[in-house]
């Protein structure tokens, strides 16, 4: 069964699914046993839905620690979070390709400037969930496909169909529309859609040779000294230590909660076809949207909805013609299939 190398994070691989219809020639084709549709696997369901589950979840994990800011929150995620990975490359035998990894030069250029982006990314999502814009966090990863798309066309060159152009036309009209309302925070959706976007773009480069734990394993290793240096500096301020015994595991948790759904994400794109990854990646922005306005109570202004209702039409658009480009030119099939490498 042929494997998909995924990024650190699912919607890096989801992504893809919109990027590969924008190409001008079809991609190799997908490896299929029947010509006729079968069952979604039900485990790479259940996994797939777990880890996005488990990410649209995360506002309220986030808002829990609120003894701990924003800066010191990424540190605590990044150094807990190359110990969980430390931990579990043994135990699913990737540990040889991790210290591969770490005797390649280029290889560890590339993924330290993932470490780079995906820092930002972070603590752009964090200081947005602690700041009451959960909301502006939720659009940034709804537009992300849209700047995915963008990026490969001016970063790959890649040719647009005329789906593509009219999805990009409504995100633009989105962001146009969302600017003129007084709430929200705008720049911080772009910010995300921006750092992700460019995160999934330099994770491209080494996605089919790297997977995708030994690729977090060393991106948390990149970002381990600074946050271990800032955490010494914190000294007694220290979050771990001072606020009871619970709130010091939930603390040392944001390590688990940073792998555990990377690997389910990794067992459910081993089992499910490409284009239903693509489809589960809008639950968690989906959740987090109702999370901040149903759970939070943040505004949502009628500007804010046309402006939601926009990029949702644009979404479509590319889901639609995403879908009818990979059946234009594989098999029809269920089974799992080899992600295409938008690179080439």
């Amino acid at each position: 069964m042929p494997q998909v190398e995924i990024g650190s994070l699912p919607e890096v691989r989801g992504a893809i699914l919109i990027v590969s219809s924008a190409r001008s020639r079809p991609e190799e084709p997908v490896t299929s046993t029947t010509s006729a549709p079968s069952p979604l696997d039900r485990t790479g369901l259940a996994l797939g839905l777990g880890c996005y589950l488990l990410w649209g979840f995360l506002p309220l994990y986030f808002n829990v620690l609120d003894q701990t800011g924003s800066v010191e929150m990424i540190a605590q995620r990044a150094v807990w979070g190359l110990v969980f990975c430390l931990l579990v490359l043994p135990a699913v035998g990737q540990w040889r390709q991790f210290a591969a990894v770490l005797r390649s030069p280029r290889t560890l250029a590339v993924l330290g400037t993932a470490a780079a982006l995906v820092g930002v990314n972070w603590y752009l999502f964090v200081w947005g969930v602690t700041h009451g814009h959960v909301v502006d966090a939720s659009l940034g990863y709804y537009v992300n496909p849209l700047v995915t798309v963008l990026l490969a066309v001016l970063v790959l060159r890649e040719r647009l169909r005329r789906a593509q152009v009219w999805a990009l036309g409504f995100g633009a009209l989105a962001v146009v529309v969302i600017a003129t309302g007084s709430d929200g925070a705008l720049w911080l959706s772009l910010g995300l859609a921006l750092t992700f976007g460019g995160y999934g773009l330099v994770k491209n480069r080494v996605g089919r040779t790297v997977g995708a734990l030994p690729g977090l394993a060393v991106e948390t290793a990149f970002l381990t000294p600074f946050a271990l240096a800032y955490l010494v500096g914190l000294g007694p301020r220290e979050s771990l230590v001072g606020n009871g015994v619970g709130y010091g595991l939930l603390v040392a948790s944001l390590g688990v909660v940073t792998v555990v759904p990377l690997l389910l994400f990794s067992g459910a794109a081993r089992r499910l076809p490409l284009s239903v990854v693509g489809l589960l990646q809008y639950l968690t922005p989906s959740m987090q949207l109702a999370i901040g306005v149903l759970v939070l109570d943040e505004p949502m202004s009628p500007t804010r909805w046309v402006g939601f209702s926009l990029v949702w039409v644009a979404l479509v658009i590319l889901g639609v013609d995403g879908v009818r480009a990979v059946r234009a030119t594989t098999p029809l099939d269920c089974g799992t299939a080899t992600t295409p490498d938008p690179s080439r």
